[in-house]
C-alpha cells in the first residue's frame, strides 16, 4: 500500500498527528432499543431486554438467560480508580459506549479513523443468543442483531466501522448461510468462539464446521476468535486474586493458536483466515518455536500430517491474523511475524484501551519501524483483510489523527459519571469467576 512521507517527522520518527488508525477490536455496549426495528411482530415477546435489577443496576436478559454485564466493558474516559467490575447503568458510562454518533465523536477525539466492533452483552461470540431453548427464536434474534449492527450501527457511518456479525453456532448450515447473507451486506468478519468445544459444540478437530469454513473461504470472511469467547477465563488456583487472571488473560489465545496450528481443515479451505483478538502478540514467537520443536522431536510417534504441507510457523504466517494494543515485546520481535497479518487494536471502551491517547502510544511504540510497515500495521492490513475502504468515502487527508481531532475539538475525553471502585467490585469479580476467598495464613 502506498504511503505518504508525511507519516514521519524530520527525524524519521512517526508523527502521531499523521497516523491513520483502524482498530480490529472495539466493542459496543448495545443500546436497549437495538431490537425494536428488526424483530418480526410474532417474535417480539421473545426479544432480549434490559431490566432494572434490585441493586439499581441495569442488565440485559434473553428470556431467563442473563447477558454479560457492563462494568469493565464500559470505562472509557474514567481514571483506573473508577473502573467498576459490577454491573452499572447506561448513565454511568459515556454516551459513546452505546450511541453511534457519540461513538464517532469519541473516535475522532481519540484520533482513530475506524474500528471493528465486537458485541458485549451477548458474549463475544454471541453465546447468550445461541443458548436460548428455542433455536428458531435464537436464529431470529441473531439475524436481528446482525441487521441492527450492519444497517444501523455501521451503516450510520460506513467509513468509520468494519462490520462483524455473530453466528448461529448451534446449526452449522445456518451459520454458513448467515456468513453468505452478511457478505452480501458488505460484512466480511464474523465472531467465532476461541474454543467451541468449551461451549458444548464440536471442536475444530472434527469436520463438523466444514460448511462454515467453506462459506468463509468463498466469501473472504475472517473468523475472529476473541479472548473470552468460550465463556471461560484463564484460571489457576481457585483462590487466586484478581491480578492472576487479569495478567494471564492472553493464555486463552495461546490455546486457540495451539488448536489452529494442528487443525487439519486448512487444505480443504485455501482462503479461510482466522484472527486472534485481544491476546497481544509478544508470546507468539515462542509458541511457534515450541510447535516447530514438537514436530521435529515428536512426530515420529505423533504421526501428525502437516496441514496443507505447511510447518506450524509457515501456517501461522500465511493464514492467521493477530493484533495488539500496546505490546512493546511484540514489536521488538516483529521479524518473527508476517507483518501483513499484524494489526492494531484500540479495545474501546474496555478497560485495556489506550483511548484517547492511542496515537501517541502507537507513535512511540512504532517509531523506529519503516513507514510502510507502520502504515500496514495501523490501517492497511485491516483494510485489506476485512475488505474495508474508508478512503472511498472520506478523503485520505481527512483520515489522519490530526484531522480527526480537529473535527472533535469540543469532545471532553474525561468521563465524569460513575463511582469509585470499592468492595462491590471484588465481590462481583468473585461471583463471575467462581473464585473463593483466600484464607489468611
Amino acid at each position: 500500500m502506498a504511503s505518504s512521507a508525511s507519516n514521519f517527522g524530520n527525524n524519521g520518527k512517526v508523527n502521531a498527528d499523521d497516523l491513520i488508525l483502524v482498530s480490529v477490536d472495539d466493542h459496543i455496549c448495545e443500546p436497549s432499543d437495538m431490537f425494536d426495528a428488526h424483530v418480526p411482530e410474532r417474535y417480539r415477546e421473545h426479544m432480549p431486554r434490559v431490566e432494572e435489577e434490585p441493586d439499581g443496576s441495569q442488565q440485559w436478559y434473553y428470556g431467563k438467560l442473563r447477558g454479560r454485564n457492563l462494568g469493565l466493558n464500559a470505562v472509557a474516559g474514567k481514571p483506573p480508580e473508577m473502573f467498576n467490575v459490577n454491573p452499572t447503568r447506561y448513565e454511568d458510562m459515556r454516551p459513546g459506549c452505546y450511541d453511534v454518533d457519540e461513538r464517532v465523536r469519541d473516535m475522532s477525539a481519540g484520533g482513530q479513523l475506524a474500528g471493528l466492533n465486537f458485541p458485549n452483552w451477548t458474549g463475544f461470540s454471541g453465546q447468550v443468543l445461541n443458548e436460548g431453548p428455542d433455536r428458531d427464536v435464537n436464529l431470529v434474534m441473531i439475524k436481528a442483531y446482525n441487521d441492527w449492527h450492519v444497517d444501523e450501527w455501521c451503516g450510520a457511518h460506513p467509513e468509520r466501522f468494519i462490520p462483524c456479525g455473530i453466528l448461529p453456532l448451534f446449526d452449522v448450515e445456518e451459520a454458513a448461510r448467515e456468513v453468505r447473507r452478511l457478505a452480501g451486506k458488505g460484512c466480511h468478519a464474523v465472531t467465532f468462539s476461541e474454543n467451541p468445544a468449551a461451549l458444548g459444540m464440536p471442536s475444530i478437530h472434527t469436520d463438523a464446521w466444514d460448511p462454515l469454513f467453506s462459506a468463509c473461504s468463498d466469501t473472504g470472511t475472517v473468523l475472529c476468535c476473541h479472548v473470552g469467547s468460550s465463556s471461560k477465563a484463564a484460571s489457576t488456583s481457585p483462590d487466586a486474586p484478581p491480578p492472576v487472571p487479569m495478567s494471564i488473560s492472553s493464555s486463552m489465545s495461546i490455546y486457540t493458536l495451539g488448536d489452529l496450528l494442528w487443525a487439519d481443515f486448512w487444505h480443504r479451505f485455501p482462503d479461510v483466515r482466522f484472527s486472534l483478538t485481544e491476546g497481544d502478540i509478544g508470546w507468539i514467537p515462542y509458541f511457534l518455536q515450541r510447535a516447530e520443536h514438537t514436530f521435529e522431536r515428536h512426530n515420529g510417534w505423533m504421526r501428525q500430517e502437516l496441514p496443507q504441507g505447511l510447518r506450524p510457523s509457515e501456517l501461522f504466517r500465511e493464514r492467521i491474523i493477530c493484533c495488539f494494543i500496546n505490546d512493546r515485546v511484540g514489536i521488538k520481535l516483529l521479524d518473527e511475524f508476517n507483518v501483513d497479518n499484524v494489526c492494531w487494536e484500540s479495545d474501546f471502551p474496555h478497560s485495556d484501551s489506550s483511548w484517547p491517547h492511542a496515537p501517541e502510544r502507537a507513535a512511540e511504540l512504532l517509531g523506529d519501524l519503516p513507514r510502510e510497515t507502520v502504515d500496514r500495521i495501523t490501517h492497511g492490513n485491516a483494510m485489506r483483510h476485512f475488505q474495508f475502504d474508508p478512503f472511498a468515502i472520506r478523503p485520505r487527508e481527512r483520515c489522519t489523527t490530526g484531522a480527526l481531532r480537529e473535527d472533535a475539538a469540543d469532545v471532553d475525553t474525561v468521563t465524569r459519571v460513575g463511582r469509585p471502585a470499592d468492595e462491590r467490585d471484588i465481590a462481583t469479580w468473585k461471583t463471575m469467576t467462581g473464585a473463593t476467598a483466600r484464607t489468611a495464613r
